[in-house]
């Protein structure tokens, strides 16, 4: 006998399967390169896995405290004092989470009520609307400046009402580049301080920010430190995305309601790795040297790609290059996207995907976190356009 499985409504009825998904199997089947989905395609520094076989056969294979191995959490208090001049209390202020993005859900799901409002600015990365429904929250969208993609302020201001409870920024910015100034995150600062908004700062290419530009985190400005939660990703910094760790901080209050929740959505994050990080982050020339590193494979691709008829929008910062393509076609995004995949081989992903109205800008994302030959290759096929 056939028994029925029952049906019950979504929480996420409008999700589907996330534009990377669906553009890295076109690729797949395709043979395009693939510029779309934002990973590496080289390995990490050998010494960071031999780190982890070493806490393995040392026998530290068991459940860490619930927050993170002492050690990892004093490494990055140190980190963030050393680079923006806040002392977090390793103790009870910095929290090792399973990647940046449970990071973000269990930020949004402490402090989140049912009817509250969540301000994201759009293009945003597709995990933070989902997040905020979950939580039972009204996700409200503001739209960084087109164009420039710069932070609207009056817009934002505007934005913020009785039931606003938090606003979500991601500098440097996927998918556009775009790096927030100091000016500009003390403009959020003052705009902030007579209410009791909270900040969740989305900060995982915080060591990829270009041309002498500093990366003005939220931690480094008294007022934003107070009401943020600062949210950082090993796995980008350090190419191992696979790996998914990641670390908030945050002031004690909100870290002690942070860790209600990520005790019971993860409880703890994997042993073995959390002691490697914690060995690895004793030379910090890994991430100082990052955006120099990222640079150069800027550099090469914008390069490339200034023989084509793409038009190159900044990029302050991350391992994404966003192109205007209406010199080549009249597409929309989504088909544009589709066509460069099977028609020049090379995978891309339509800046429409972070607008929850689909906008059309002519606008697409690559991804030049990859080999050299792998950017060559696809600079090689590029070229026809």
């Amino acid at each position: 006998m056939n028994f029925p499985t029952p049906a019950f409504p979504s929480r996420l009825p409008d999700v589907g399967t996330t534009i990377f998904t669906v553009m890295s199997a076109l690729a797949t089947r395709t043979g395009a390169v693939n510029l779309g989905q934002g990973f590496p395609d080289f390995d990490c520094d050998p010494a960071l896995p031999d780190q982890v076989c070493q806490a393995m056969k040392r026998g530290l294979n068991q459940y860490p405290p619930m927050a993170g191995v002492p050690a990892l959490r004093q490494a990055v208090a140190a980190k963030i004092g050393s680079l923006y001049g806040h002392a977090y209390d390793a103790e009870t202020e910095v929290t090792v989470t399973a990647g940046a993005t449970q990071a973000i859900l269990t930020a949004v799901l402490c402090c989140v009520h049912p009817g509250d409002e969540v301000i994201v600015l759009e293009p945003c990365y597709d995990s933070y609307a989902p997040n905020i429904e979950l939580a039972g929250g009204r996700v409200v969208r503001v739209p960084l400046t087109p164009g420039t993609f710069r932070p609207d302020f009056a817009a934002i201001g505007a934005a913020i009402g009785p039931r606003t409870r938090a606003i979500i920024v991601n500098s440097p910015h996927n998918p556009t580049g775009t790096v927030w100034t100091h000016e500009e995150m003390q403009a959020l600062a003052d705009l902030l301080a007579p209410t009791d908004v909270l900040l969740i700062s989305d900060e995982v290419y915080e060591h990829m920010v270009f041309d002498g530009r500093p990366h003005v985190s939220a931690s480094a400005l008294p007022a934003l430190a107070a009401r943020s939660f600062v949210v950082s990703s090993f796995g980008k910094t350090f190419h191992v995305t696979g790996w998914k760790v990641g670390t908030v901080a945050a002031p004690a209050a909100l870290t002690a309601e942070f860790r209600k929740v990520h005790q019971f959505n993860v409880f703890t994050v994997n042993t073995p790795v959390q002691h490697a990080l914690a060995a690895y982050l004793a030379d910090p020339q890994p991430y100082l040297g990052l955006a120099a590193f990222y640079q150069a494979k800027r550099d090469r691709f914008r390069t490339g790609l200034s023989g084509t008829r793409l038009h190159l929008l900044p990029c302050e910062g991350t391992y994404f290059q966003t192109v205007d393509y209406s010199a080549v076609s009249s597409l929309g995004e989504a088909a544009f996207c589709e066509w460069l995949t099977t028609e020049i081989g090379v995978a891309a992903i339509p800046i429409s995907a972070f607008y929850a109205d689909g906008r059309e800008q002519r606008l697409a994302r690559l991804c030049f976190a990859k080999k050299d030959e792998t950017l060559d290759l696809a600079l090689g096929r590029l070229a026809a356009l």
